[in-house]
Order: structure tokens, then sequence, then C-alpha cells
């Protein structure tokens, strides 16, 4: 291998640590997350534009995609969560397609915490894949409204997100469910995702518990409703 070759690999391996610490995260996030009581947690597996990243960096993530599946899935069984994917799965192995839908068998009736891998995924296309699906469906051009475009998106079963969490000092959403983070909370940190523990996950949630959400309407309204409910 070339100097260029030999630096290359070495820009690789720090990377390759990462994804491989960022499954223990995982991990303890999705522990930590059901025993705080959330129900659902949707986290950015890869892109539909990280297939340009180097391919040995792909093969790697294909790798832990796939071994992760092996090994995690009994574990999440066992633990009552619900395991799904969204996404474009016709760019994977057909090993991985095959895990995946074995893995959403298993889990489907769990209900402790519903766990959403997006993997091969883009808020893009999300969208035009739910335009597709509406077109076929022969729906009038008059009947055509946000509801019925939202019933053809990848989570339309389940209630969009309250907190969006960005880890690494990155501030934008990276192209990761446009449609439903239109009223989503947005929390921003510089820890790195392999460094993301329990007490990182405990101040986003902090951070949301302060905000006030409201939807379109005025504080006053917020008040006066919350108040009805009380």
């Amino acid at each position: 291998m070339d100097g260029n070759g030999r630096w290359a690999k070495r820009r690789l391996m720090p990377r390759v640590a990462g994804h491989r610490k960022g499954v223990e995260a995982l991990r303890g996030v999705i522990r930590a997350c059901a025993e705080r009581g959330v129900r659902h947690l949707t986290v950015f597996a890869f892109s539909s534009e990280n297939w340009r990243r180097p391919q040995e960096e792909i093969t790697l993530l294909m790798e832990l995609f796939l071994r992760a599946l092996e090994n995690e899935v009994a574990k999440l069984h066992q633990n009552n969560i619900r395991f799904r994917v969204i996404g474009d799965l016709s760019g994977f192995s057909g090993r991985i397609q095959a895990l995946i839908r074995d893995a959403e068998t298993l889990t489907h009736d769990n209900t402790r915490l519903t766990l959403t891998v997006a993997a091969n995924y883009g808020g893009r296309w999300d969208i035009v894949q739910a335009v597709k699906k509406l077109m076929l469906s022969g729906v009038a051009v008059d009947s055509v409204n946000e509801a019925a475009l939202a019933e053809h998106l990848s989570l339309a079963d389940l209630p969009e997100p309250d907190l969006f969490i960005r880890t690494g000092g990155e501030q934008r959403i990276s192209n990761f469910l446009l449609w439903q983070l239109a009223y989503t909370e947005l929390y921003f940190t510089d820890k790195l995702w392999p460094d993301f523990d329990t007490d990182a996950l405990d101040a986003a949630i902090a951070s949301y518990r302060r905000r006030e959400r409201r939807f379109g309407r005025t504080s006053e309204q917020v008040r006066d409703v919350r108040e009805a409910t009380e």
C-alpha cells in the first residue's frame, strides 16, 4: 500500500473504533430510555447519503449492523422492546434483510419501548415514497392533504417526536425525519455519540422539560389549556 493509502487507513481507524463504541452507547441509551418510561426511540444509524463514505467504512458498518442484528435482538425481545427498521432496505444484503424481517416479527407485540432504526433512510426519500404510495392509492386531488400524506410516511403509526437530540456539535438535522420534526424540540450537544451516556440523556430531557411547547398558540393559550385539563 502506498503512502497515501496508509494515511487514508489511519484516518479511517478512529471512525472504526467510534462506530464500535457507538453500538455500546446505543445499548446504554435504550436501557436508560426504557427505565425512564420513554415509549418510542428512533435512531439514525445509516443515512441514504452515507453510501458516499469510503468503501472500507461502509463494509465495516454493514458488518456491525449484521452482528448487532444477530446478537442484540434476542436481548431486546427479553426486555419487551419492539424493534423495527425504516428506510430503503433494498440497498442491504439479503442476509441483513432477512434478519431485519425476523427481528421485526419476533418483537412485533412487545410494548415496553419501540426502537426504530433508520437505515438507508433520508427524510426526503420518506416524503417521496409517501407521495408515490398516495398516488397509487388513487386518491382524488381534492382529498390530498397533510393527514392523507402522513398516513404513508415510514412512522405513520407512531406519534411525532417530542425531542430530537443531535450529538457531535453539529447543528442540523441532516435529512432526518423532515416531516415529523416540524414541531419537535431540538437539542444540540457537543458530546460525541460514542460518549453519549445516561447523564447526557438526562441533560437533554431536563432541557426539554424546561421548554414551553405552544404549537402555534400563545403562552396564555397554552396556560389556559393546561389549567382546563388539570
